[in-house]
């Protein structure tokens, strides 16, 4: 080999050793990372031969477009600090085998058992680990979880024993958890990346162990239109962490972004590929109204109730022989719905006296929606995700639902597209006129779409916020994704700051969606979030949008306590009701002096007029059953007010108030994990293989989740990615190069 080609390969390779990973990418373990980089780099190895065999004049301008693409090659250099905040890494495919004698897939199965009372869920989750392999292994285990989860409670069984978990501040876990780790003990860490993302460690699993690890946590379920739903996800999607640095919050407040985004590297099972721990759930459902309803539109189910025409009991279960029941069950959300008699809802309020706090939780239902006489004209923007993991069933689903909501639009609006992956484009430079011309056109574009590329949510919101506003027309944003990212903090920050110029609304779109995502949108931008699991929902689903946004239920909402003293109610100040949904109310109580009987107040305006309710409140029934989940949801739900003001700021500025929450209420939290520790030495000198967990690939999505959550090409034409530049800049190296050697050979030979 030629000197010169030596030298091109040295540059190649140094620059994909120093990445570790490519342009836009988080980077990778070493072992994933270099070899897909060095493929990448073919194409500038082979412009660079091509250069040195040309014209000298040509040489030189190859190579500095060559070189400056591989200078794109490496990510920019940034100041490591002591306490630099830890960065999302990309999702991977787990290869099965790459340690001997290792058992890679340490999770045998997931057994959920969920009992719901009146609106409060107490759902238990077990995990089983059992190390068929003959090396000790640690087991981790990226897992979804509800948003809406009060997790309280964590208890590990190896053999006989059993050992309860403590809740402790997050890095002192972690420091008690390595500790054990090192010694030999077994023991087991639970953290929280995202309100609905944990990390199950289980360290010193010896061959043969079978341990179990049992997690709690309670839920309040909230009804829209007369519609009880309780899901749990199973899946966590892979997450594109390509921005997860930029954050504007951060650069609003010069502070790190708030939990500086963390989230870990998950292994991921390819399309297709089955599952290859088992799941199971069961479901027990008492409620005090008679039951109308049960259905999954996710699951195969058998159900049981209470003979009569008005059931009060009702048991569910995977269907154990059917295709969508047990087998390939732990692919998607399970999603129950479920309808008391009449449509009623369960309004009232419930009441818990602790030993040292009493807590309430009132749940009032509001009126009917009505549509308002005169309705403003609306500027509608739809920001449409069209990267690799919107690709196939996904993006199918978002175009019927776009083609739906278009076609809902009155004749007064003004409508546009921005279609995003990892750049972004209008289909109209500006909003234009809803006619049937102008949909069908936009209906055209969009059915040409394809998902290619990666999820730059970021920048698609900011492009939308610096359009020019017509002060004639409401703008209303409409934001259609699976919210496959890890700027969620950044996300409502932009949206929150931007609350003065429009509303927002979110449509979440596929089997696993990021919940997180689309809920936290929504409450930023004060709107609603929607989820539509298939094309088949998408009518349903668009007709509701219409109906919020013709007239919103109640607006002005208060809740006034008449003889009973309350405190750090939560929130404190209601927001409109859109939906047909219940006022909720959560608290703290004392005791009140003898008189007469309490009552709560809620007063609003309604399309109809000025609104009010009044709820009889009965203190006997205090010590009732049902209500001891009270404390753990209030605690919950100031922890999520917490955190929305911590995203809106950037920084931690609420890190004390939240661990001090965590701590006191034994809850899981962003900065509270649990920690058990069997105080057995059984692995002396705590050696390890690690078994990282692979996640099954959601239902619907394909490989490109993965391949391009770390994409180089864009699906959509605007600013090119770094990637893309280097891309054209190789060309233009190989173009050169091409024209030199027409033009005259033998001027740079070897």
């Amino acid at each position: 080999m030629r000197a010169a080609d030596v030298l091109i390969d040295l540059l190649t390779d140094a620059a994909c050793q120093k990445n570790a990973g490519l342009p836009g990418v988080s980077p990778l373990p070493p072992e994933r990372s270099e070899p897909a980089c060095l493929l990448r780099a073919a194409p500038v190895r082979r412009a660079l031969r091509l250069g040195r065999r040309a014209g000298l004049a040509a040489h030189r301008a190859a190579w500095y477009s060559a070189l400056t693409a591989l200078a794109l090659l490496a990510p920019p250099t940034r100041a490591q600090t002591e306490d630099a905040a830890p960065k999302a890494e990309s999702p991977y495919f787990f290869v099965k085998g790459a340690q001997s004698g290792v058992d890679a897939l340490p999770l045998k199965s997931t057994d959920v058992k969920v009992d719901i009372s009146g609106v409060i869920a107490d759902v238990v989750v077990t995990q089983r680990y059992k190390n068929e392999g003959a090396l000790p292994i640690e087991a981790q285990y990226i897992f979804p979880g509800s948003t809406q989860a009060a997790v309280n409670g964590l208890n590990v069984r190896v053999g006989e024993r059993l050992v309860a978990a403590q809740i402790r501040e997050k890095q002192q876990a972690r420091i008690e958890y390595d500790a054990a780790k090192k010694q030999g003990q077994t023991a087991a860490l639970l953290e929280q990346h995202r309100p609905n993302v944990f990390q199950m460690n289980v360290a010193n699993i010896l061959p043969g162990d079978d341990v179990q690890v049992e997690l709690r946590y309670n839920e309040l379920l909230v009804p829209t239109e007369g519609n009880y739903q309780f899901v749990f996800p199973t899946v966590v999607g892979p997450r594109y962490a390509g921005t997860a640095f930029d954050a504007p919050s951060a650069a609003a407040s010069g502070q790190p972004p708030a939990h500086g985004q963390a989230f870990p590297a998950q292994p991921v099972l390819h399309a297709g590929e089955s599952n290859p721990a088992a799941f199971n759930l069961k479901v027990n459902l008492v409620s005090p109204i008679g039951i109308q309803e049960i259905r999954s539109p996710s699951h195969a189910i058998d159900t049981q109730m209470d003979a009569g025409g008005a059931a009060r009991r009702a048991s569910v279960q995977l269907a154990g022989s059917a295709s969508r029941g047990v087998n390939q069950a732990g692919n998607r959300d399970f999603i129950l719905d479920y309808r008391l008699a009449g449509n009623a809802i369960e309004s009232g309020v419930l009441l818990q006296r602790g030993d040292k706090e009493n807590f309430f939780l009132a749940m009032v239902q509001p009126p009917k929606a009505a549509p308002q006489a005169a309705i403003t004209p609306r500027e509608y923007i739809f920001v449409m995700d069209i990267s690799g993991s919107m690709h196939g069933f996904p993006l199918d689903t978002g175009k019927a639902l776009l083609r739906q909501l278009l076609g809902n639009l009155r004749a007064s609006d003004t409508f546009n597209v921005l279609l995003f992956s990892g750049s972004n484009r209008f289909l109209s430079p500006r909003s234009v006129p809803v006619t049937p011309a102008n949909i069908a056109a936009a209906i055209r574009t969009i059915e040409q779409m394809g998902g290619s590329g990666s999820t730059e949510l970021l920048p698609a919101l900011r492009r939308v916020y610096a359009e020019p506003k017509s002060p004639d027309f409401s703008r209303t944003v409409v934001v259609i994704t699976d919210g496959y990212v890890t700027v969620e903090s950044e996300a409502f920050a932009l949206v929150r700051q931007h609350l003065g110029q429009a509303n927002v609304f979110a449509f979440g779109i596929g089997s696993s969606v990021n919940r997180h995502l689309m809920e936290g949108l929504a409450r930023a931008g004060m709107g609603e979030p929607f989820i539509v699991t298939q094309p088949g929902e998408a009518p349903a689903q668009a007709e509701r949008f219409r109906r919020l946004i013709a007239s919103p239920v109640l607006t002005n909402v208060t809740a006034r306590f008449e003889g009973l003293d309350v405190y750090d109610v939560q929130p404190p100040q209601l927001p409109d009701v859109l939906a047909e949904r219940p006022v909720i109310v959560f608290g703290k109580w004392r005791e009140p002096a003898a008189g007469g009987q309490p009552r709560l107040l809620v007063e609003g305006r309604a399309a109809s007029g000025p609104y009010q309710q009044t709820l009889p409140i009965e203190l006997r029934k205090a010590d009732a059953g049902g209500s001891a989940a009270l404390r753990y949801l209030w605690a919950r739900h100031r922890i999520a007010a917490l955190s929305d003001e911590e995203a809106l700021t950037g920084g931690d500025a609420q890190k004390a108030a939240i661990t001090r929450l965590g701590l006191d209420y034994s809850l899981l939290t962003q900065y509270t994990s649990f920690i058990a520790v069997n105080k057995v030495v059984r692995n002396p000198g705590g050696q390890n293989a690690a078994a990282n967990q692979p996640s099954p690939m959601p239902e619907g999505v394909s490989d490109r989740a993965v391949s391009e959550a770390s994409a180089l090409g864009a699906a959509v034409s605007s600013t090119p990615e770094p990637a893309a530049c280097a891309a054209m800049l190789v060309v233009l190296a190989v173009v050169g190069a091409q024209v030199a050697r027409r033009r005259g050979r033998g001027v740079f030979a070897g």
